[in-house]
């Protein structure tokens, strides 16, 4: 099993949120932002691989070792205020920021609609423009109260099936295990289909800003796995046309999970990124 643990913690608005720091403490800082279904463990490789840097990795609330519960608030608005609050919290003003999935519609959010500034931003397979989101995404989102009620064994094939497609290649086993625990057991059941029941509801607030992303004004790496099959590839380059100057890397055989099928190539794109 790859052992993955994070040490922090901190009370954020939403519930407590767990986070972790890697790298030079006198590094210049960057932030990691996973997506939906997953967790900072995406990021396990890039964090150690930035040497040089200081690393910030976190789990977003309700989501991998942070807090879950009834009732909380998972939007992508009420995620980018935690993300404003965290940055406050590590004293980070300017860091580079790399978001992959929903922690790119989050990071965006921050930055456009809270003013919170970036030295540079890095967006792997990103949430950010309509329509998005899979066929059982949506289905299981719209009928959540119906899959929280699945027997056990019959919702744990279903969630490692569905992570296994964000792949385009087989996942290790222990890879697979890690990324599925989280949402195992009664409570890890219904907050997977919490958090899917609220993405139904996010189409508005991406929209909301694809007028602002003319807008931006930093370095902006749009990165994108060929084989995406849950957000399409073509939408890499039309995000890459919305913003100015913005830079397009195209991964040939790399499906959504992107770090799990290229995290060599992905790693140089990001590190060559984050170096210029």
């Amino acid at each position: 099993m790859n052992a993955w643990r994070l040490r922090e913690s901190w009370p954020s608005r939403l519930g407590t949120v767990c986070w972790d720091r890697f790298g030079e403490p006198d590094g210049e800082p960057v932030v990691l932002l996973h997506g939906t279904p997953f967790s900072s463990y995406v990021w396990r490789g890039l964090a150690r691989a930035l040497t040089g840097r200081r690393v910030y990795v976190w789990d977003m609330p309700g989501y991998g070792a942070s807090e879950k519960f009834a009732g909380q608030d998972l939007s992508l608005a009420a995620l980018s205020e935690v993300f404003r609050d965290l940055l406050e919290h590590w004293a980070l003003t300017g860091p580079d920021v790399v978001a992959h999935d929903s922690g790119g519609a989050v990071a965006l959010g921050a930055h456009l609609l809270h003013g919170v500034p970036y030295r540079s931003l890095a967006l792997v397979d990103a949430v950010a423009l309509g329509p998005w989101g899979s066929p059982f995404s949506r289905l299981a989102g719209e009928h959540a109260d119906v899959f929280e009620r699945l027997p056990p064994a019959l919702h744990r094939a279903l969630v490692r099936e569905y992570v296994r497609s964000a792949a385009a290649r087989e996942l290790r086993p222990e890879v697979l295990d890690t990324l599925v625990a989280p949402w195992l057991g009664e409570d890890g059941q219904r907050a997977f289909y919490r958090q899917l029941a609220q993405r139904t509801a996010d189409a508005e607030y991406t929209a909301a800003m694809r007028d602002r992303y003319a807008t931006i004004d930093l370095p902006v790496l749009v990165c994108w796995g060929a084989d995406d099959a849950w957000v399409p590839a073509e939408r890499g380059p039309e995000l890459a046309a919305l913003i100015p100057g913005a830079r397009l890397e195209v991964l040939p055989g790399a499906g959504h999970l992107v770090h799990e099928d290229s995290p060599v190539a992905l790693t140089v794109a990001l590190t060559g990124f984050l170096r210029g």
